[in-house]
């Protein structure tokens, strides 16, 4: 059985899907392994320490998929990879399906079984392999370096011959798992936070790093969850007194991340004009949903605007992806749990359980066919 690594076509993805640990234990299953030659570079990884652990490196992605098994890639493979790949082949990446219908076709119709690892069901024996969570975690983190470097200012209170500095004020707007590395990280840099979500379990977990839960605690709140763990939308009314009550505080913050995101849905919109027209000059707003449309009025994705009153809104696109060799490292890890699920140890073969409710919440594409029940092709 062969595994091929391929460079990344995307010149603003810095992330790669193997890293030399993840390929060791490729190579301890019995399999080997084609890395793309300068596929790890962004993330800070050279051809060198893919060879040195019994990885072959090929010079093009033609001579890297060749024959290949199993494709391993960040983002899904285009129309030029497709074409490198043999009829049959699995390809396993993060393949953003929603509202991709075409790309979803053009996979089926080059024959590749598909696995998309942002479907990946929220169960424990699937912890491991969920790359929503490990690449939002590190977005969460960078979210608030970011905004101190543009914030211009220091980030905790500080007493000095000289003066005290005031803490910076950071609001948090969703608390999934970005938002609470976010809450962590700027507690940490000593800030003064607070944060927001329509999930009432997450207010517990805000206080418990240090925060202050901002929220219209009424009876539709108490309810504002799916089963599934993500936020519900919610009515017209409880939007209305929610902004009403984050309009007032987002005028006293120094520091706003937006957070919210519902897979397969436009971003929520939670800042509006004049609630950045509030702000203080010098204030950031960084939106980590801009890729799906912001939840910042304003917000440019892979732009940072500044406003007529000197607020920047900081749209950085693959926030991940600017802390490559981390976001590199946990996605290979990712990638290696749930791909280890597909091998046969004994025959050294891919041998995929198509009734293994993992395989079946992620397989996009089979003989042919999109198979995923959410993107079947639309009858006439």
């Amino acid at each position: 059985m062969r595994i091929a690594v391929l460079t990344e076509s995307d010149p603003a993805e810095p992330r790669v899907a193997a890293v030399p640990d993840t390929i060791k234990k490729f190579k301890g299953l019995g399999v080997d392994v084609t890395v793309q030659s300068g596929a790890g570079l962004k993330a800070g990884v050279p051809d060198a320490e893919y060879e040195a652990v019994g990885a072959t490196v090929a010079a093009t992605a033609e001579e890297a998929a060749k024959d290949a098994d199993l494709i391993l890639k960040v983002r899904r493979p285009n129309d030029a990879e497709l074409k490198l790949l043999k009829s049959g082949a699995t390809v396993v990446a993060i393949m953003d399906p929603y509202g991709n219908e075409t790309a979803l076709k053009a996979m089926a119709d080059a024959g590749v079984s598909a696995f998309s690892m942002e479907l990946m069901p929220r169960i424990t024996r699937a912890q491991v392999m969920d790359v929503l969570s490990s690449q939002a975690n590190l977005a969460g983190y960078r979210a608030v370096v970011d905004g101190a470097a543009e914030y211009g200012r220091a980030m905790p209170m500080m007493m000095t011959a000289a003066g005290t500095v005031p803490a910076a004020r950071v609001f948090i707007m969703g608390v999934g798992v970005a938002g609470l590395q976010a809450i962590a990280t700027a507690r940490r840099m000593g800030s003064v936070v607070t944060a927001t979500d329509v999930r009432p379990a997450t207010k517990e977990q805000v206080e418990s790093l240090g925060a202050k839960f901002v929220a219209v605690e009424d009876d539709e709140f108490k309810q504002a969850e799916t089963s599934g763990g993500y936020a519900k939308e919610m009515s017209a009314e409880y939007q209305k007194k929610q902004a009403e009550l984050v309009a007032t505080h987002i005028a006293k913050q120094d520091i706003v991340i937006t957070t919210a995101l519902i897979p397969g849905r436009p971003a929520p919109k939670l800042v509006s004009e004049s609630m950045v027209a509030s702000m203080k000059p010098g204030s950031v707003l960084i939106d980590l949903a801009v890729e799906r449309g912001g939840n910042v009025a304003g917000a440019k994705a892979g732009e940072i605007v500044t406003t007529e009153n000197g607020v920047k809104i900081v749209g950085h696109v693959n926030v991940a992806g600017r802390l490559a060799a981390t976001a590199s490292s946990l996605y290979a890890r990712n990638l290696f749990a749930f791909v280890e699920t597909l091998i046969d140890k004994e025959a050294k073969t891919l041998a995929i359980k198509w009734d293994d409710e993992l395989v079946k919440a992620t397989n996009l594409t089979r003989d042919g066919q999109v198979v995923h029940p959410a993107f079947q092709p639309k009858a006439a």
